[in-house]
This record gives structure tokens, sequence and C-alpha cells, in this order.
């Protein structure tokens, strides 16, 4: 009786699913991916990466999927601290069963998932986090990131700025790996463009616990004609009205990293400085074909505009999509031979992730910051191809371990 029960338990549990598509079966047709980023902070760029990611895994499924299997996220805040990140990877790779995992801004927390990928073999994109170590001194089989690297954004402010006659420099930069690695860049290729700049000051501030008033004291005694910030969000916010109370700016060249990214330009609103050079995203001025069509399916989704959250979510999604694809497999090593090499045509033009390191050519846009209808905004600006601010094939090797 109860053999009997059970077979007609399985009879009718089949048909529905047939019928219907019980989640059952929707699960066994599912490629579970694992995210991870810090959505308690720095919402204003977190949340629209989330949009962005969201846009195009809709996208992506609407069009059939992953070779035929829907793709699903998974995705976890880690409150900004690499301990919590390490410990929601395991999860989602233990509990959750996700094939890879991707995601994280901060670049501590992104060094931390470099690590995890390494010492268990798991398939890692590093979406935000822009420490050159994750794809360099770090850098590991397991991890691949998607946005230009400190050095390619701060090579790119350096090839500009090397224009300007400026002669003495100082810099100011948070206090972790970012901010370190972006000041040994920006020297770097200045220095190598124009042998007769020096750096006269640095400050590391402490990341989003700035003493605007005394960094700026400081700097101002050094009596730099440019300087190099790399500060952002509040810090950069607070450094923009200490130094304009104080008049620091004045007469002096700024080249600023991420400043013209909507995320921190757009809340400085009527105090956005005027005549800096920034990397940064002009979404409204961009009128190629393939970012017009971005531009009008984000609008359309959420009834805003774009920031570069949102084409770093968007392009991660888009990675893995294809990448799986081509794999035509969820094993991790076929998804890392796969992803190297991997190009496809992306927002802002076409990238490749390098076998070379794992980085993306992802570029950027550098132009100078202006004030129209009292926000901040970009002008003269240009994309810089990502694959022309790279160090030499040789040099890369000897980064990487």
């Amino acid at each position: 009786m109860k053999a009997s029960k059970t077979v007609l338990t399985a009879i009718l549990v089949l048909c529905l699913t047939m019928l219907f598509g019980i989640p059952s079966v929707f699960a066994e047709g599912t490629i579970k991916v694992g995210e991870i980023n810090t959505y308690s902070k720095l919402t204003n760029f977190t949340f629209p990466y989330r949009n962005g990611w969201k846009l195009a895994l809709e996208e992506i499924n609407k069009s059939g999927g992953i070779n035929g299997k829907k793709l699903e996220v998974v995705s976890r805040d880690d409150a900004g601290k690499p301990g919590n990140a390490v410990r929601i990877a395991k999860e989602l790779v233990t509990k959750d069963k996700v094939v890879l995992l991707m995601g994280s801004f901060f670049s501590h927390v992104g060094l931390a998932l470099t690590d995890f990928a390494k010492r268990n073999k798991v398939f890692y994109l590093a979406a935000e986090p822009l420490s050159d170590a994750v794809v360099w001194a770090k850098g590991n089989r397991y991890t691949f990131r998607l946005r230009p690297s400190t050095y390619m954004q701060a090579a790119m402010l350096a090839d500009e700025a090397a224009k300007n006659p400026a002669k003495r420099w100082a810099t100011i930069a948070p206090n972790y790996a970012y901010g370190k690695d972006a000041v040994k860049a920006f020297k770097k290729v200045l220095k190598a463009k124009r042998p007769d700049v020096t750096f006269v000051a640095e400050q590391w501030p402490a990341l989003f616990k700035i003493n605007a008033g005394a960094e700026i004291q400081a700097l101002k005694r050094a009596n730099p004609e440019a300087i190099f910030n790399v500060t952002f969000g509040s810090d950069l916010a607070k450094f923009v009205r200490e130094g304009k109370l104080r008049g620091f700016f004045k007469g002096k060249f700024v080249a600023s990293l991420l400043t013209g990214e909507p995320e921190y330009l757009d809340p400085l609103k009527g105090e956005a400085p005027v005549g800096w050079l920034v990397t940064g995203y002009p979404w409204y001025a961009i009128k190629t074909k393939a970012h017009t069509k971005f531009l009008k399916a984000y609008q359309a989704k959420y009834n805003t505009y774009p920031r570069t959250g949102s084409v770093v979510g968007y392009e991660m999604m888009m990675s893995i999509a294809h990448m799986l694809k081509k794999a035509k497999s969820t094993d991790t090593e076929k998804m890392v031979d796969a992803m190297e090499g991997l190009t496809f045509n992306g927002v802002f033009g076409p990238i490749t992730y390098r076998k070379i390191d794992h980085q993306s050519t992802m570029g950027a846009y550098v132009g100078y910051t202006a004030l129209k209808d009292g926000k901040g905004i970009m002008v003269k600006w240009k994309y810089c191809d990502g694959k022309n601010y790279l160090p030499s094939d040789a040099e890369v090797k000897k980064l990487r371990p």
C-alpha cells in the first residue's frame, strides 16, 4: 500500500511539473551565482550597481538564459568587512551551491575574496575593487577583475596631467590599498612623461575620517602647484568644501580620481569644483549605439539615470553570461579557461579579459569638471580604452606571482 502511494505521488509530482513547471524542476534548470557587496554602506554606488546587474539578469533570462538554463543570483551584504565577505563566500559555496562568486566594492574586501578564491579554487570576478594587487601581487588563476584598475585610471589622468606645466605636485589619498596604489601609479606614469616633476607632500587621511582642514593646511605648507586627489565619497565632499573656504584650490591644477562619476560629483551640487581633471562617466553626453540602448533600458526600468555603478553591475553580469555560454559548463576549471581571453562588446566599448593577468580592458572617461544649471558635469571628455593604459607583458610577469 505504501509503495503504491509512493508511486502515485511520484506520478502526480511529474504531471504537475510538466503542466506548471514547479520550483524543483526550475531549480534543476537554474545556474546559481553568488554576489557579495557592501549594500549597507556607500549606497550611492552599490544601489545603482545592483540595479545594473538586475537589469542585465533580466535581459539574459528573457533572451533564453545560459544555454537554455535560467541564471539566478544569490546576493549578500558584507557590511564592508573582509571577515564577513569570506564567511559569506563560504556559505554561498557550501550551502547555496553557487558555481562562482562576483562583486565587492572595497579593495580590502576584494583582496580577501581574491585569497579565498585562490585557497578554495572558486571562480571570482571582482567587479569594483580597484587595488592593483587583485590581479598582480595577489593575482591567481581563479580571480578576474572588471573595472579599470587603479594603475589604469591613474595612468589615464597622468597622461593628460603631463600636458600641464605644473612641476610641484602634492598628493592626498585614503590610507589603504586603493589610495596607496593610486599615488604610486600616478607618480610613476607622470614622472616617466615629465622627469622635471617633483612631489613635495603626501597626506594619508583614514578612509571616511578625514580632517579636511588639517590635511589642507599640511598640503598648503608645501606650496604645491598641483594636487593629485584620491579621496571620494564623504571625504571628497569635505575636502572640496574646506578647500574652497580656504581658497586652497585657486591657481592650482587638480587631477582627481573618480570625481567625475555621478556617485561623487552629483552630491556636491553647486559646490562641485570647476576645472579639475577627472575620471568619470558623462552619461548625459555619450551618443554611441551601445550606450544609448543601455541608457534607454535603464531609464525605462528605474525611472532615473545610470551611475558608474550601474554600468559596472551590468557589465559584471554580462561578463558572467558570456563566459558561461562560452564554457558550456559550470566546472570551475572550464569557466576559468573560458574567461581567459573572453571578448564581448560592452556599454562603453569592447571588453577583453586578458589571459596574462585576468584584468579586463574596460576603459574610463577622462575630462574636466564644470558647472551647469547648478550641478557638476564633465566637459572636454574622451574615452580612454583600458588596453592602452596597462604595463607591458614583461612588467606584468614581474608583478604577478
